[in-house]
């Protein structure tokens, strides 16, 4: 029988997804599950995003072209000033979610065994896109008890060696909510300009900032317009997820004309998408209010029950929709296997997302999990209710203190 590729073996499983199966045969024993795992936004799609699907008109649904529809990304340009982020048109390509633009910057800019510095813990797929661009992912441990802060610049001067091509962040970060400051932006920047890196940035969470701290871009950084990178989508922005529409943003013409071969291979990006995502940029103001209003709320909800829970302890995020916890659990995933195959508190458990998996360093993240505050606020106090009673009753409890 033929093998396996080791690429096809050394892909990470999501810690976000794997354990679904174990939620299905829950509801199917009759168990309401809340599901705290994915980022999934609960919050409607702006009605000008709807009604621009529903009143498609057209007798053939055509291939767009490789790079996107030409008024969309026109659009975009206009969208992109309002964060003091000025673009020509052209530095703008459309992707198959922001999934693929991470993925085609990697395949552009990466050779086999070059090497990516990504702050601990991260999103789990940018190990995956890595992997598949024969790449290899070094990390740069964060630690929940500083609130995930960028470590000294020594730390990242460690890292790098002949083989490092760049640095990638997300900011707001996925899974910690932790929000990039001034001074940790140009830390970023000087080392990009020191060692010429590239540096990849996912800014997808740019609408959900809960603090008085700017927004900082790596667009907006000094002096490394060639080396920089933008990974964007829609998804977050307006909850539209499922009609996988991203962008790949760059000044840098080599590195566009090299994503545009990978955009030609793969045709083109969703042609539906792009109707629905160009016509939510006329979302209303209130719109985002709304959702944003909505955010914060769901975050107070959240950490501070959280933080009530004996043993359990959260950081306050300041951005995105995700918090990464500490539970006085032995392993936080036999955890969230137990409360899925084994738990229920009248009739309802919690599903949550392992952290572990945001982490390459053995034993990293082992007592902690991402919790997505993507329920209503009446769902996330019950939710923290069955949390509670699941610790108290897991026998892999461990002491508050230890």
């Amino acid at each position: 029988m033929p093998k396996i590729s080791i690429r096809g073996l050394e892909m990470p499983e999501s810690p976000i997804r794997k354990l679904a199966p174990l939620a299905v045969q829950a509801q199917d024993r009759g168990v309401k599950v809340y599901y705290l795992n994915i980022g999934q936004p609960d919050l409607p799609t702006p009605e000008i995003g709807l009604a621009a699907l529903q009143q498609i008109d057209r007798k053939v649904l055509e291939y767009s072209p490789s790079q996107g529809n030409l008024s969309y990304r026109k659009k975009l340009v206009d969208f992109y000033k309002k964060y003091k982020i000025n673009l020509n048109v052209d530095d703008i390509i459309i992707t198959t979610g922001g999934s693929e633009a991470v993925l085609f910057a990697f395949l552009a800019c990466l050779n086999p065994g070059d090497e990516v510095i990504i702050p601990e813990p991260a999103y789990a797929n940018y190990m995956a896109f890595a992997i598949s661009a024969g790449a290899k992912i070094r990390t740069i441990p964060t630690t929940i008890e500083d609130g995930f802060a960028l470590p000294p610049v020594e730390k990242f001067e460690e890292l790098i060696n002949e083989r490092t091509k760049g640095i990638m962040i997300c900011n707001p970060n996925n899974p910690t909510g932790y929000l990039y400051t001034r001074s940790e932006m140009n830390q970023i920047r000087d080392l990009v300009k020191k060692y010429d890196l590239y540096l990849f940035s996912d800014e997808v969470y740019r609408e959900y900032i809960y603090t008085g701290s700017p927004y900082i871009s790596a667009c907006h950084l000094e002096e490394i317009e060639d080396n920089v990178i933008l990974i964007d989508s829609v998804s977050k922005r307006y909850s539209e997820c499922g009609i996988r529409i991203g962008a790949l943003i760059t000044k840098n013409t080599e590195v566009k004309a090299a994503v545009m071969k990978f955009c030609q291979a793969r045709l083109s990006p969703p042609l539906i998408g792009q109707i629905i995502a160009e016509a939510s940029l006329d979302a209303p103001e209130e719109y985002y209010r709304s959702i944003y209003d909505e955010y914060v709320e769901r975050l107070k909800c959240l950490i501070d029950g959280l933080n009530r829970i004996p043993g359990v302890y959260s950081p306050i995020p300041m951005g995105a929709f995700y918090t990464v916890a500490k539970l006085p659990v032995d392993d936080s995933e036999k955890f969230c296997r137990w409360c899925l195959e084994e738990f229920e508190y009248q009739g309802e458990t919690i599903m949550m997302a392992p952290a572990s998996g945001f982490y390459t360093t053995p034993g990293a993240g082992i007592d902690q999990v991402r919790i997505a505050y993507v329920l209503q606020k009446s769902d996330l106090e019950k939710a923290l209710v069955v949390l509670k009673k699941a610790l108290e009753a897991y026998p892999g409890r461990t002491t508050v203190n230890g």
